[in-house]
């Protein structure tokens, strides 16, 4: 069994018939809005222009044909029976199989990994008790790890992949309104819908963007029964059109009419794919979505109820059209034509809720890429706000969301049809798709340990219908879909400059990092005066001191009685538990107090408030120290660090948090470790949690550690300062023009305007230390 591989998850437990069909039920709000509102536009676009509906039926039972086998070949079997299997530890989307692949073949993802990591419960290491069987994977496992060349090649075939889905998450919400809006075309003027449509639109996407801040659990309720309502009133106006106006209809569902199809139409058939394959948008979310529910819900959803929904919609579609032929006005080859007149503006309203709903999914997917991108060093620093403290996923990105309505608006403004929307979104949906297939060929060979002829199998299969559709939307790149390969060259230039200079910069920092000889060969008071107080000195390093710690002891020869180095660092796992976050080691001999602490967050892990974080942070290293007082460990040892859970999870440790603020406790003296000692804030600071230290009267914890834990409980008591690098990243000379231009241009303006480094610990700026350097890399 491949555990951790995904293709047997060894998270999946045994889940009852109940939480399932809850967790179904919920999903159909939150994963299918996208896909099941795809009805509104797909009849409409693949009639566009390229080919014409005529009185012989043969171009809308080609259509119906390929509807049908896109919906059964790509969502159900790809998606629903293959892809979804391939999760990391629970967790979809492009960068869960990225992370996935980048730990099964030791691919440095990020510069700061340590062998440590590997021990992460998450970080499954079935590569090494199971090893790779075949020749083939095991020189491309050895091929990856080898060379850069493909290791960057893997890093830009995610990010093409993440900026496609963060240009659907701009024109979905576009096309998804605008068409659920174009149903006024039949119960108004033409002349009167011409200047309605558009404003109309623009009011639903901005009140859409506005109430993003809320965040998805107050409005999720609604979700599911909005889609539900819309689910059955596709599906029975579909099955109502196929028994009133076609019975026969179902014989179209033969591949036969594929080839009737394009033998007929030929190019105009093959150009009008790039319609046709709206059908399946959304098919993405289910993967990338599979982190909020389970497997089995999503495959029960999807099989059961979405796709025969679908299915049903499409058919009563075309057995509509079939006996209405609209040769003088292709427009009317439609969702809404195909509606009784009496149920139309219901249908308009619930199509406008579903188009919302659909339009949230893929919003609140944008925003989960981004914090993925930003986690693995790939984004920005932005400001990311969780929305609701049960539901880790759910978060909201101000500046993303406001650029998103921007875009949103200049695609509706701009476009003003169904026609150049659909052709761009096309195109970044089936890139998507690609960029997924590329990935799991290698998930099937490095991860599942399968034979290479079923990868090749699967990317031949897969890939062949893929690329068939995607030459079909590239074709049609002056109209419309130059849009997403547009935006997605600008937001791929926008992570790669940036993940290019944050690997610049922890280079130059590995490469400047002060000696530990030259620490050691100091005093315990480093040559300079110690005040009260903790330090915490920011740094991206796991091993070795900051330029910046002596840059600043030059320059101002006074620190801190107690100094942590402190390293916030991503790991490519999804979350990392609280028991395994904290890694602590000690910096010199016992009297220069000095810590080296390694906090671990997984990629969809959020940060705590300052508060929290600084106490668990203070307490983690007293249990360290208390650690070390039972037992008998060298001085000193820079490599060897210790994994120490957070408070929340200690039975016996040294310390328990105290949320009774306004509790009156005694206040024992430096002396007195026996004793409950509380640690406090300053006044001029609003109330903190308590940390109360609880040190064992325990025979086997020596006098050192003791003295140690003193120290430290005096410090905290004077206070905490936070001591950050603001560094300015400068090519050198002699670097080509392109390096400048990535350095000193591009990250300099995006490091400008990007959130600090310490924003996720939402630091005070009273309590923050600003050392400026300026590096040449």
């Amino acid at each position: 069994m491949d555990q951790g591989s995904g293709f047997c998850s060894s998270h999946v437990k045994k889940e009852s018939w109940k939480s399932v069909l809850v967790l179904a039920y919920q999903s159909l709000g939150v994963v299918y809005g996208d896909l099941s509102s795809s009805p509104l536009y797909v009849y409409r676009n693949a009639f566009a222009q390229d080919i014409q509906h005529s009185e012989t039926n043969e171009e809308i039972y080609g259509v119906l044909s390929f509807v049908f086998w896109t919906l059964t070949l790509i969502p159900l079997v790809k998606y629903v029976f293959i892809v979804l299997r391939a999760d990391d530890n629970g967790e979809g989307g492009t960068f869960a199989l990225y992370s996935l692949l980048c730990r099964h073949a030791r691919v440095n993802l990020l510069p700061n990994c340590q062998l440590d990591d590997e021990e992460l419960s998450e970080y499954k290491k079935d590569m090494i008790s199971n090893p790779i069987s075949s020749s083939f994977g095991s020189r491309v496992k050895s091929a990856l790890e080898k060379h850069k060349v493909l290791q960057k090649f893997l890093l830009v075939l995610a990010l093409i992949g993440a900026c496609m889905v963060i240009g659907d998450g701009v024109l979905t919400p576009a096309i998804s309104v605008f068409s659920a809006v174009s149903g006024l075309e039949l119960s108004m003027s033409h002349r009167h819908h011409k200047y309605a449509e558009v404003p109309i639109a623009c009011l639903v996407l901005i009140g859409l963007f506005w109430i993003q801040h809320f965040g998805t659990h107050r409005l999720g309720f609604l979700f599911a029964p909005i889609m539900v309502i819309w689910l059955f009133c596709i599906s029975s106006i579909g099955l109502y059109n196929t028994l009133y106006w076609n019975p026969h209809i179902y014989q179209a569902l033969s591949p036969y009419y594929m080839y009737k199809f394009l033998k007929k139409t030929q190019d105009g058939g093959w150009k009008s794919l790039g319609g046709i394959l709206l059908c399946m948008t959304g098919s993405e979310a289910m993967f990338a979505d599979l982190g909020h529910f389970s497997q089995l819900s999503i495959q029960a959803a999807f099989t059961f109820v979405v796709y025969p929904a679908l299915v049903l919609a499409y058919m009563g579609q075309a057995a509509y059209l079939s006996q209405h032929h609209f040769l003088s006005n292709d427009s009317k080859v439609g969702f809404y034509v195909s509606v009784p007149e009496k149920l139309r503006w219901p249908v308009i309203i619930i199509a406008v809720l579903a188009a919302v709903v659909g339009s949230q999914s893929i919003i609140t997917g944008t925003f989960s890429i981004i914090k993925q991108c930003q986690a693995l060093s790939c984004f920005p620093r932005v400001k990311i706000v969780h929305t609701s403290s049960k539901m880790h996923g759910q978060i909201y990105i101000p500046e993303i969301n406001w650029i998103l309505m921007f875009l949103c608006l200049a695609v509706t403004i701009g476009f003003r049809d169904t026609k150049h929307m659909g052709n761009a979104s096309g195109l970044a949906v089936i890139t998507v798709m690609l960029v997924t297939t590329c990935l799991m060929a290698l998930v099937i060979v490095l991860c599942w340990h399968r034979s290479i002829y079923l990868a090749i199998g699967f990317v031949l299969f897969f890939g062949t219908i893929e690329a068939l559709y995607f030459s079909a939307s590239l074709i049609k790149f002056f109209e419309g879909a130059w849009f997403p390969v547009a935006l997605s060259f600008i937001f791929f230039a926008i992570m790669y400059v940036w993940h290019y200079g944050t690997l610049k910069k922890y280079e130059f920092d590995f490469e400047n990092k002060v000696s530990i000889d030259w620490l050691l060969s100091l005093s315990s008071n480093l040559g300079i005066v110690r005040v009260r107080g903790i330090g915490l000195i920011h740094t991206e390093l796991v091993s070795g001191i900051p330029a910046i710690f002596s840059h600043f002891v030059t320059n101002l020869p006074a620190f801190h009685q107690v100094l942590v180095f402190l390293c916030v660092k991503s790991v490519p796992v999804p979350h990392v538990k609280p028991e395994e976050r904290f890694l602590v080691g000690r910096i010199g001999p016992k009297e220069f107090q000095m810590y080296r602490c390694v906090v671990r967050n997984g990629y969809r892990d959020f940060h705590k408030d300052d508060l929290e974080f600084e106490n668990d942070l203070i307490c983690s290293i007293a249990e360290f120290i208390r650690t070390k007082g039972l037992k008998a460990y060298p001085d000193y040892d820079e490599d060897k660090m210790t994994v120490v859970g957070t408070p929340s999870i200690q039975i016996d440790g040294t310390m328990i948090p105290d949320d009774l603020v306004g509790h009156d406790l005694d206040m024992p003296g430096p002396s007195s470790l026996r004793k409950p000692r509380e640690i406090q804030s300053p006044e001029a600071i609003e109330p903190r949690k308590r940390v109360r230290f609880v040190v064992p009267e325990s025979p086997t914890i020596n006098k050192d550690a003791r003295e140690e834990l003193d120290d430290l409980v005096e410090a905290r008591e004077a206070g905490t300062s936070y001591i950050v690098g603001h560094a300015r990243v400068r090519a050198k000379q002699g670097s080509s023009l392109i390096k400048r231009v990535a350095i000193n241009m591009g990250y300099d303006l995006l490091s400008r305007n990007c959130r600090e480094v310490t924003y996720p610990l939402n630091v005070p700026h009273a309590s923050s230390i600003q050392v400026g350097m300026i590096y040449h890399v």
